[in-house]
């Protein structure tokens, strides 16, 4: 018997993360309700949260395995069904007049992550929940407070006439057992969770905006085509700033300009500037791939969206309340972990309430139960976001700089040698452990570090040696130059002296 079997779970949050939650849970014999601010997010008329038409993502081994796990069978197949396996990254520039392309593949032992669409994985997810007999869907519900002591929440109901778009609302009050809060980065569950623990709370907007853009695909006449390789997450690195374009299944290209707050004012009061910018910093965008009319209208009409990374913790309340996913620590997306980590903390949170559904109501109330493993996935999971949360912003300087830098690539190819050559040292790129494996986030940040280390201490002996061998040379090389300006100098005054003589 389940520890939460027969218990009313409440899920704040029908996103990615939340329907997950809502499966793990559904599974586990639980009463699940999903509430969600928005109308039903299959909609095609849903307006998202960020007001962007189309998202795509980069779904890893973390996302796949927590879907693996989630006790639905044949899930996993039919949402990599609908992605697009990216074997590197494909990096674009401009050398002595001529675009080129490199491509720096990800992984030396084939490994790949996929492109996936938002709304398509959503969709795929809330159906699954649809199906289950001890789900329920309440779309239009906004949270409005929370009660983690009495187990009671309200919601404002928000109901929409057909003549007009005028609404009118009213609150409920529900009971719950347990409530997961998967709202978001502004997350109304985790406010009403800070009134009753004592919550580290730290929120960052980082000077970068971000922009959509759509590449339409290559007509030809056998029809749509791709217009770059759909195998690659495609970069445009500009040093301060950079531009992104990901494969959909439609053969288009979602693509997107990260450019600190200062540019994109300056961009914003010359629009006609917009096309020389990418012209000069994005070479072959404009006009191969995007048309200059389509840019500039697309940058006009596109918001430009901050970039928010927020930490926290704990995560919970005694046994009655937590928050996964972007509501406990929302991330800039430069490691493509966003979404894979908000999965993997379903996965987690599971793993140790299953861990702990021995206990059970034989011993302790099964909310003290709880109580004890929210405390131990707050503890664990806490250090892991902080590290993903800080690898994802360095990771920013990596796409838009470092990937054209000599240093990166020197110490990518060692690494992947060694990985591959010497696997017995267990030695692996840090992307890698990140995208292709399971290891706690705070671990890998922890191998990095240690493997950082070691290859300073190697650079150094062999920049040593090199310098001992170069210094050997140029000492004998010196000797012999000096050796040669004496014997040149005796002979000049010997002549002297002899010309000397011969005039006397």
């Amino acid at each position: 018997m389940s520890a939460m079997e027969g218990q009313k779970v409440v899920v704040v949050g029908a996103g990615p993360v939340g329907a997950l939650a809502g499966l793990y849970a559904a599974a586990r014999d639980c009463h699940v309700e999903i509430y969600e601010l928005r109308s039903d997010l299959r909609d095609p008329s849903t307006v998202p949260l960020n007001f962007t038409k189309s998202i795509n993502l980069a779904l890893s081994e973390r996302g796949i395995n927590s879907m693996r796990n989630s006790g639905c069978p044949g899930l996993i197949d039919s949402v990599l069904a609908d992605t697009i396996p990216m074997h590197g990254r494909m990096i674009h520039g401009e050398q002595s007049g001529e675009l080129f392309e490199e491509s720096q593949a990800y992984d030396a032992h084939g490994r790949f992550i996929r492109a996936a669409d938002r709304g398509g994985l959503n969709k795929r997810l809330l159906d699954r929940l649809e199906a289950m007999p001890n789900v329920k869907f309440f779309f239009n519900h906004k949270l409005t407070g929370v009660d983690f002591k009495k187990k009671l929440a309200w919601f404002e109901r928000r109901a929409y006439s057909h003549d007009d778009d005028q609404k009118n609302s009213r609150e409920i009050e529900i009971s719950f057992d347990f409530m997961i809060g998967a709202d978001g980065a502004h997350s109304t569950a985790r406010y009403n969770l800070m009134k009753y623990t004592r919550m580290f709370y730290q929120q960052e907007y980082i000077d970068t905006l971000w922009c959509e853009f759509h590449m339409e695909p290559k007509k030809t006449a056998q029809g749509d085509d791709f217009k770059l390789s759909p195998n690659h997450l495609h970069i445009w690195p500009g040093g301060k700033f950079m531009f992104i374009a990901i494969p959909s299944l439609d053969k288009s290209f979602t693509c997107t300009l990260f450019l600190p707050a200062a540019r994109f004012a300056e961009l914003d009061a010359a629009p006609s500037s917009v096309v020389p910018f990418f012209q000069v910093n994005f070479p072959g965008v404009v006009p191969d791939l995007i048309p200059a009319a389509e840019l500039q209208a697309q940058y006009l009409a596109n918001p430009h969206l901050p970039l928010i990374t927020i930490k926290c913790a704990p995560y919970h309340f005694e046994g009655t309340g937590v928050v996964l996913g972007d509501a406990a620590h929302a991330m800039v997306p430069f490691y493509g972990q966003g979404m894979n980590a908000g999965l993997e903390d379903v996965r987690v949170l599971f793993d140790i309430l299953d861990g702990h559904a021995g206990v059970g109501s034989a011993t302790l109330p099964r909310a003290d139960a709880r109580a004890a493993a929210l405390a131990e996935y707050s503890a664990r999971r806490a250090r892991d976001a902080f590290a993903i949360n800080d690898l994802a912003l360095r990771n920013y300087k990596e796409m838009r700089a470092d990937v054209v830098s000599p240093v990166y690539r020197l110490r990518k190819r060692v690494e992947e040698a060694l990985s591959v050559h010497v696997p017995s040292l267990g030695w692996a790129t840090q992307y890698s452990r990140i995208s292709f494996g399971n290891l706690p986030y705070a671990e890998v940040e922890r191998l990095a570090q240690k493997q950082g280390k070691v290859l300073k201490v190697g650079f150094g002996v062999v920049v040593a040696m090199l310098g001992g061998v170069v210094g050997w040379w140029g000492w004998r090389l010196v000797r012999r130059g000096m050796l040669k300006a004496a014997m040149d100098r005796l002979s000049e005054l010997a002549m002297r002296a002899s010309q000397r003589l011969g005039e006397g």
